[in-house]
């Protein structure tokens, strides 16, 4: 029996339907992975900045941690030099302010003097008679000794007066670069003489600052004689976690190595309960301390990017996978039948739907980072001051001297140039205090702000003649640099918005508006706001109409409206009946607890 012509074409039409549906499915598999490896290295370098920016961070908390324990120790060795003859009772006196919470991880502070064998019973005596009535020297080995005299404890542990320092090599080679240089010193990391007790999993690697003493006592006939060493134990995790917890978090784990001991040795590591994502490469900067030179290194945990709950190359590859599915189900239904074609469509939208809904979820979690993007913005105007501060200070040479050298061609493009980098400047200055005004730290002290008014217009007296009254303003507790932002911004607006045939007039005084709460109120009478812009005013780089003639980076009101939020007030803008607006906002006598928890909390 001949088969028909059907049956004939079947094989090879369902031939060409299966290669149709394989070509799809190979076209949306390369594409969906082609799309995951994109967003893999994208995610991926979104991570290496995360750890840049937060190494940026720590090294310089664990800087400025450093340089203030020198200072502080400089200051403290400087106070018993000044000593004609120390006393006991003297050195508890000068170190009466030290504790742990201004040397983190310290152990204790000692006044340490160098002595030989045969000076070590005179030296106890001396000491007794000077206060230390229970001190007794325990040398270790011949040669020079390194006693330490007096001891002021800092963990609760025992006092170590007595101890002869010499026995640790690293706080020897410390002792005699300070004594050289002049200048405070770091040992190399070692486990300190005083926890030699202690079990070996207790023991932390340490290290010590030295300060050399030098006789400055007035009218003394040894001024400038060497005296001895003040030295402040530090162990090195507990100084380490304590500077670096707030900053690192559980985002990142941070180790500090010490170069200078053959190969880097790990002093101390701050590591979370979170997993450390080895996919980054860590960070590793160099960190100045005294006359050495640390090694951070900086990791990031599975908790630096929380933005999503899975990462984007595997939502790229589900979605990519759910499209390349829909394809070729619907290439595959439109190869067999309409009515499946249809009943194919009906699932593939329903299964649309779902993308859509699941990808509004993915955005709102996007809109989360709207406060992180704030802080890059503070990190990228900081950054852009220093090239900025060269341009401006090339432009300045050039205009002071190489002006007279200048065709009229040149001149002018070197006012375009001082006008552009005075433009940037100012937009840097705005952006860096409208991304810093809601996070950075805010103090809680009267605030005079009859005062603060008052040298806001003297400072404002040479931009432009202006008649200017300062009414009875109240002392309320705040910060005073950020209130004082907020009267400059509110001032300075309405000097520069009063048109140049105008003299501007304004107004600012306070009133009582409920129990504990003042409202101040700055009037002018220049262009005014429209009253459908004054709503959105206060908003970010917004400019309203009629303020397009007028310089300005559409910040300033943005600034006023966080730092009063800060402080528990409000702000808005209503019409001056004399012409122009009248800018107020709220503020109350003292700062709710709340408000302060949260401070606390954001530090």
């Amino acid at each position: 029996m001949t088969p028909s012509t059907d049956q004939r074409t079947r094989p090879a039409g369902f031939r060409r339907s299966l290669l149709v549906l394989v070509l799809v499915a190979l076209v949306g598999l390369g594409g969906t992975t082609l799309a995951a490896l994109a967003l893999r290295n994208a995610e991926q370098d979104r991570t290496t900045r995360a750890v840049a920016q937060r190494t940026t961070i720590i090294s310089q908390a664990i800087s400025a941690e450093v340089s203030r324990y020198s200072a502080s120790l400089l200051d403290l060795a400087a106070s018993v030099g000044a000593q004609s003859s120390l006393e006991a009772a003297e050195f508890t006196a000068i170190t009466a302010a030290v504790d742990r919470r201004r040397f983190p991880g310290g152990t204790g502070l000692s006044l340490v003097v160098p002595t030989t064998g045969d000076g070590i019973a005179a030296l106890q005596t001396r000491w007794r008679q000077l206060g230390a009535t229970n001190l007794t020297l325990r040398p270790n080995g011949g040669g020079l000794h390194r006693f330490s005299v007096l001891n002021k404890p800092l963990d609760g542990s025992g006092s170590i007066a007595g101890l002869d320092l010499s026995a640790s090599v690293q706080v020897v080679e410390a002792m005699n670069a300070a004594q050289a240089g002049h200048r405070v010193t770091v040992s190399r990391a070692y486990r300190l003489l005083k926890d030699s007790d202690l079990s070996p999993e207790r023991r932390q690697l340490s290290f010590v600052f030295v300060a050399p003493i030098y006789a400055t006592s007035p009218g003394a006939t040894d001024n400038g004689r060497f005296r001895g060493w003040l030295t402040l134990g530090v162990r090195g995790y507990d100084f380490l976690s304590e500077v670096v917890a707030g900053s690192a978090g559980d985002r990142v784990a941070v180790t500090l190595l010490d170069n200078e001991s053959g190969d880097p040795l790990p002093m101390a590591s701050w590591t979370p309960d979170v997993a450390v994502d080895r996919n980054v490469e860590p960070r590793e900067v160099p960190v100045s301390v005294a006359q050495r030179t640390w090694t951070l290194r900086v990791e990031p945990t599975r908790r630096l990017l929380t933005d999503s709950v899975q990462s984007f190359d595997e939502v790229a590859w589900l979605i990519g996978l759910v499209l390349t599915a829909l394809l070729v189900a619907l290439t595959g239904t439109i190869a067999t039948s309409r009515n499946r074609a249809l009943r194919r469509v009906e699932e593939a939208t329903a299964a649309l739907r779902t993308d859509i809904a699941r990808r509004e979820e993915v955005e709102h979690r996007l809109r989360q980072r709207e406060t992180e993007l704030v802080g890059f913005a503070g990190v990228v105007a900081h950054d852009l001051r220093s090239p900025l501060a060269r341009i401006m200070g090339y432009a300045d040479f050039l205009q002071e001297e190489a002006y007279d050298r200048l065709d009229d061609m040149q001149r002018d493009f070197l006012a375009r140039l001082r006008k552009g980098a005075n433009h940037m400047r100012v937009l840097i200055d705005d952006l860096l205090d409208y991304a810093t005004a809601e996070n950075r730290t805010m103090a809680n002290v009267p605030v005079d702000l009859h005062r603060l008014a008052e040298e806001i217009t003297r400072e404002r007296s040479g931009d432009r003649t202006a008649d200017v009254v300062v009414g009875e303003l109240p002392t309320i507790y705040g910060d005073p640099t950020l209130l004082r932002q907020v009267l400059d911004n509110l001032i300075g607006n309405a000097i520069k918005y009063t048109p140049a045939d105008r003299e501007p007039r304004i107004r600012i005084g306070c009133r009582a508006v409920s129990e504990g709460r003042w409202r101040c109120e700055v009037s002018d009478n220049g262009i005014g706001i429209p009253e459908q812009d004054r709503g959105a005013v206060f908003d970010a780089f917004t400019r309203v109409g009629g303020s397009e003639n007028f310089p300005g980076t559409g910040l300033g009101l943005a600034i006023v409206h966080r730092i009063i939020e800060r402080h528990d007030g409000r702000v808005g803008v209503d019409e001056n009946p004399e012409g122009g607006s009248v800018f107020w906002f709220t503020v109350p006598e003292r700062l709710p607890m709340r408000n302060l928890e949260t401070q606390k909390q954001m530090s």
